[in-house]
């Protein structure tokens, strides 16, 4: 099975393989390519809506940038959102699956982001480059992500993200849907 994930992020690959490989995926038959593609989003999605939609777009383009044709394109982004009756920001993230036909989809973990953090982005600045002026580093979104960050490692931006990629491919796992 040949699988392309809608992004140069070496963290999305890596989700997706996490995601599709092993004994409950689909084994090591299946092979995960990056296939970089827009997200038609902003670079900043906001709100759920939009951040999903990002995901869909990146795994309907996959599908359709391909030279050779993927079985599988996936779609990840992140995003931030509010909840209503909360003045809080969240990271949140979205993965979408899809074969042409069907379309799974499937969120991963909500993070509070530290009020500080939260202000910045409000103010118009993206999460990522925002994460590397607090920690001191960069590329933070190719390594360990805000999300490895808000929980001291405890979980890293692959893990969340192969959530929300094993959550997207319920339609093609199992025959509940």
């Amino acid at each position: 099975m040949r699988i392309g994930v809608g992004s140069g992020n070496p963290v999305k690959r890596e989700a997706t393989e996490r995601a599709v490989t092993g004994e409950d995926g689909f084994g090591d038959d299946a092979v995960v390519e990056a296939c970089p593609v827009p997200s038609g989003v902003s670079e900043q999605p906001s709100g759920h809506d939009e951040t999903r939609a990002g995901a869909v777009n990146r795994a309907n383009a996959v599908l359709d940038a391909a030279d050779e044709p993927y079985d599988l394109g996936v779609g990840i982004e992140g995003g931030v959102a509010e909840y209503e009756g909360d003045d809080g920001l969240y990271l949140v993230m979205w993965a979408a699956v899809t074969d042409g036909e069907r379309v799974g989809d499937g969120a991963g973990p909500s993070l509070a982001l530290p009020g500080r953090i939260a202000t910045r982005v409000r103010d118009g600045e993206e999460l990522g480059p925002v994460m590397d002026d607090v920690l001191g580093e960069s590329d933070v979104a190719r390594k360990q992500g805000a999300a490895g960050a808000l929980t001291g490692g405890r979980v890293d931006r692959t893990d969340a993200l192969r959530t929300a990629v094993a959550g997207a491919l319920g339609p093609f796992v199992t025959d509940l849907y």
